[in-house]
Protein backbone atom coordinates (compact mmCIF):
# COMPACT_ATOMS: atom_id res chain seq x y z
CA UNK A 1 0.00 0.00 0.00
CA UNK A 2 1.36 2.96 -0.84
CA UNK A 3 1.75 5.81 1.58
CA UNK A 4 -0.38 8.64 1.06
CA UNK A 5 0.95 12.20 -0.17
CA UNK A 6 2.63 14.59 1.85
CA UNK A 7 0.74 18.20 1.52
CA UNK A 8 3.46 20.96 0.21
CA UNK A 9 3.43 24.12 1.66
CA UNK A 10 2.03 27.26 0.01
CA UNK A 11 3.27 30.45 1.12
CA UNK A 12 -0.10 31.95 0.47
CA UNK A 13 -3.14 30.64 -1.13
CA UNK A 14 -3.36 30.73 -4.90
CA UNK A 15 -6.80 31.53 -6.60
CA UNK A 16 -8.18 29.49 -8.96
CA UNK A 17 -7.75 30.78 -12.20
CA UNK A 18 -7.17 29.84 -16.11
CA UNK A 19 -5.28 31.76 -19.08
CA UNK A 20 -6.28 30.97 -22.55
CA UNK A 21 -5.03 31.87 -26.18
CA UNK A 22 -7.03 34.48 -28.13
CA UNK A 23 -9.99 33.09 -29.77
CA UNK A 24 -9.89 29.97 -27.53
CA UNK A 25 -13.48 28.86 -25.81
CA UNK A 26 -14.39 26.45 -23.54
CA UNK A 27 -12.25 23.17 -22.17
CA UNK A 28 -10.54 20.61 -24.26
CA UNK A 29 -8.54 17.26 -23.72
CA UNK A 30 -5.77 19.20 -24.33
CA UNK A 31 -6.08 22.00 -21.55
CA UNK A 32 -2.83 21.91 -19.44
CA UNK A 33 -3.57 21.86 -16.20
CA UNK A 34 -0.79 23.55 -13.58
CA UNK A 35 -1.10 22.18 -9.68
CA UNK A 36 -1.31 24.49 -6.89
CA UNK A 37 2.10 23.06 -5.94
CA UNK A 38 3.56 23.74 -8.93
CA UNK A 39 2.49 27.28 -9.26
CA UNK A 40 3.75 27.79 -5.96
CA UNK A 41 7.20 26.42 -7.50
CA UNK A 42 7.32 28.97 -9.87
CA UNK A 43 6.64 31.86 -7.52
CA UNK A 44 9.79 30.83 -5.18
CA UNK A 45 11.91 29.91 -8.22
CA UNK A 46 11.30 32.60 -10.96
CA UNK A 47 9.10 34.92 -9.27
CA UNK A 48 10.83 35.55 -6.10
CA UNK A 49 14.53 34.57 -7.03
CA UNK A 50 15.05 31.96 -4.59
CA UNK A 51 17.36 29.25 -5.10
CA UNK A 52 16.12 25.64 -4.96
CA UNK A 53 17.39 24.88 -1.40
CA UNK A 54 15.46 28.24 -0.18
CA UNK A 55 12.28 27.22 -2.05
CA UNK A 56 12.35 23.96 -0.98
CA UNK A 57 12.64 24.49 2.89
CA UNK A 58 9.68 27.18 1.97
CA UNK A 59 7.82 24.21 0.69
CA UNK A 60 8.54 21.42 3.25
CA UNK A 61 9.88 19.10 0.61
CA UNK A 62 13.27 18.40 -0.26
CA UNK A 63 15.88 20.08 -2.96
CA UNK A 64 15.24 16.48 -5.29
CA UNK A 65 11.47 16.60 -4.86
CA UNK A 66 11.44 21.03 -5.44
CA UNK A 67 13.70 20.88 -8.40
CA UNK A 68 11.10 18.17 -9.91
CA UNK A 69 8.08 19.95 -9.05
CA UNK A 70 9.53 22.95 -10.81
CA UNK A 71 10.68 21.39 -13.62
CA UNK A 72 7.48 20.06 -14.92
CA UNK A 73 5.71 23.12 -14.53
CA UNK A 74 8.05 25.00 -16.60
CA UNK A 75 7.58 22.51 -18.93
CA UNK A 76 3.95 22.70 -18.69
CA UNK A 77 3.74 26.28 -18.49
CA UNK A 78 5.97 26.34 -21.95
CA UNK A 79 3.88 23.85 -23.55
CA UNK A 80 0.91 26.18 -23.14
CA UNK A 81 2.05 29.23 -24.23
CA UNK A 82 3.82 27.75 -27.38
CA UNK A 83 1.59 25.56 -28.51
CA UNK A 84 -1.29 27.46 -27.94
CA UNK A 85 -2.63 25.64 -25.30
CA UNK A 86 -5.57 26.41 -22.20
CA UNK A 87 -3.68 26.74 -18.50
CA UNK A 88 -5.67 26.43 -15.64
CA UNK A 89 -4.24 25.87 -11.97
CA UNK A 90 -5.79 23.26 -10.10
CA UNK A 91 -5.26 20.22 -8.28
CA UNK A 92 -2.23 19.15 -5.99
CA UNK A 93 -2.07 18.02 -2.24
CA UNK A 94 -1.22 21.34 -0.69
CA UNK A 95 -1.83 23.12 2.35
CA UNK A 96 -1.51 26.87 3.23
CA UNK A 97 0.97 28.27 5.77
CA UNK A 98 -0.58 29.67 8.70
CA UNK A 99 2.05 31.91 9.86
CA UNK A 100 1.66 32.38 13.85
CA UNK A 101 4.29 35.38 14.83
CA UNK A 102 7.23 33.85 16.93
CA UNK A 103 10.86 35.23 17.53
CA UNK A 104 13.15 36.80 14.58
CA UNK A 105 16.31 35.61 14.10
CA UNK A 106 18.77 38.77 12.83
CA UNK A 107 22.42 38.34 11.59
CA UNK A 108 24.52 41.25 12.16
CA UNK A 109 28.38 41.33 10.87
CA UNK A 110 30.76 42.89 13.82
CA UNK A 111 34.22 44.45 14.64
CA UNK A 112 36.14 42.53 17.72
CA UNK A 113 34.59 45.19 19.98
CA UNK A 114 30.78 44.60 19.10
CA UNK A 115 30.65 47.51 16.52
CA UNK A 116 28.15 46.99 13.56
CA UNK A 117 31.40 46.49 11.14
CA UNK A 118 31.42 49.12 8.39
CA UNK A 119 31.38 46.72 5.47
CA UNK A 120 29.95 43.24 5.36
CA UNK A 121 33.30 41.93 2.99
CA UNK A 122 35.27 42.79 5.89
CA UNK A 123 33.96 41.01 8.55
CA UNK A 124 35.42 38.40 10.39
CA UNK A 125 32.66 37.24 12.30
CA UNK A 126 28.72 37.98 12.71
CA UNK A 127 26.37 38.11 15.83
CA UNK A 128 23.04 35.99 15.92
CA UNK A 129 20.56 37.58 17.82
CA UNK A 130 17.53 35.95 18.60
CA UNK A 131 14.48 38.76 19.03
CA UNK A 132 11.35 37.73 20.61
CA UNK A 133 7.99 38.85 19.60
CA UNK A 134 8.21 42.08 22.45
CA UNK A 135 11.03 43.26 20.88
CA UNK A 136 13.76 41.68 23.14
CA UNK A 137 16.91 39.82 22.70
CA UNK A 138 16.53 36.10 24.43
CA UNK A 139 19.85 34.81 22.93
CA UNK A 140 22.88 35.69 21.37
CA UNK A 141 25.86 33.83 19.62
CA UNK A 142 28.76 34.05 17.45
CA UNK A 143 29.98 32.56 14.34
CA UNK A 144 32.69 32.88 12.17
CA UNK A 145 32.55 34.47 8.43
CA UNK A 146 35.00 32.51 5.89
CA UNK A 147 38.83 33.44 6.18
CA UNK A 148 40.18 36.23 4.17
CA UNK A 149 38.30 39.59 2.63
CA UNK A 150 35.77 39.18 -0.74
CA UNK A 151 31.91 38.12 -0.76
CA UNK A 152 30.96 36.07 2.20
CA UNK A 153 28.14 33.59 -0.27
CA UNK A 154 29.41 30.65 1.97
CA UNK A 155 28.48 32.29 5.28
CA UNK A 156 25.43 33.51 3.92
CA UNK A 157 24.28 29.59 2.98
CA UNK A 158 25.31 28.73 6.06
CA UNK A 159 22.89 31.97 7.87
CA UNK A 160 20.24 30.63 5.90
CA UNK A 161 20.70 26.92 6.78
CA UNK A 162 19.94 28.06 10.07
CA UNK A 163 16.74 30.06 9.62
CA UNK A 164 18.32 33.80 9.59
CA UNK A 165 15.71 35.67 8.28
CA UNK A 166 17.79 39.50 8.24
CA UNK A 167 21.18 40.46 7.79
CA UNK A 168 21.47 43.81 9.28
CA UNK A 169 24.91 45.65 8.18
CA UNK A 170 26.55 48.60 7.10
CA UNK A 171 27.06 48.78 3.41
CA UNK A 172 26.95 45.50 1.32
CA UNK A 173 27.93 44.79 -2.21
CA UNK A 174 25.31 43.41 -4.90
CA UNK A 175 26.71 40.50 -5.23
CA UNK A 176 26.25 39.39 -1.62
CA UNK A 177 22.66 40.89 -1.35
CA UNK A 178 21.44 39.11 -4.57
CA UNK A 179 23.04 35.89 -2.43
CA UNK A 180 21.33 36.77 0.48
CA UNK A 181 17.78 37.78 -1.78
CA UNK A 182 18.41 34.39 -3.20
CA UNK A 183 18.44 32.33 0.27
CA UNK A 184 15.21 34.28 1.35
CA UNK A 185 17.40 36.90 3.49
CA UNK A 186 15.71 39.93 3.90
CA UNK A 187 19.17 42.75 3.81
CA UNK A 188 19.21 46.23 5.86
CA UNK A 189 21.86 48.42 5.02
CA UNK A 190 23.05 51.52 6.93
CA UNK A 191 23.16 50.34 9.72
CA UNK A 192 25.66 51.91 12.71
CA UNK A 193 26.92 51.30 16.46
CA UNK A 194 26.59 48.36 18.47
CA UNK A 195 25.29 45.14 17.03
CA UNK A 196 22.90 44.42 19.65
CA UNK A 197 21.35 47.69 18.77
CA UNK A 198 20.77 47.53 15.18
CA UNK A 199 19.44 44.29 15.53
CA UNK A 200 16.70 45.67 18.00
CA UNK A 201 16.19 49.05 16.28
CA UNK A 202 15.30 46.43 13.18
CA UNK A 203 12.85 44.21 14.86
CA UNK A 204 11.30 47.58 16.39
CA UNK A 205 10.78 48.71 13.03
CA UNK A 206 12.99 51.54 13.97
CA UNK A 207 15.63 50.68 11.08
CA UNK A 208 14.72 50.32 7.47
CA UNK A 209 16.96 49.67 4.95
CA UNK A 210 19.00 52.89 3.04
CA UNK A 211 18.80 51.49 -0.36
CA UNK A 212 22.17 53.05 -0.56
CA UNK A 213 24.68 51.42 -3.06
CA UNK A 214 28.28 49.91 -0.84
CA UNK A 215 30.08 52.48 -2.21
CA UNK A 216 27.91 55.37 -1.17
CA UNK A 217 27.20 53.91 2.38
CA UNK A 218 30.85 53.24 3.17
CA UNK A 219 31.84 57.67 1.80
CA UNK A 220 28.40 58.43 4.41
CA UNK A 221 30.45 56.53 7.15
CA UNK A 222 34.15 57.62 5.88
CA UNK A 223 35.70 54.61 5.37
CA UNK A 224 36.99 52.93 2.01
CA UNK A 225 35.12 50.29 0.90
CA UNK A 226 37.50 47.31 -0.36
Amino acid sequence: MSRPPIARILGSAIPRRGFRPYGAAGVSADDVVLTFDEAEALRLADLQGLYQQAAAQRMGVSRPTFSRIVESARRKTADALLNGKKLRIAGGVVAVQRKQPGPLLVAVPITSRGQVETHFGRCERLSLFTVGTDATIQAEQTVEASIGPGCRSSVIARLAAIHVQALVAGCIGDGAIHVCTAHGITVIRGALGTARGAALAYARGELEDSGLPCGKTCMAVKRACH
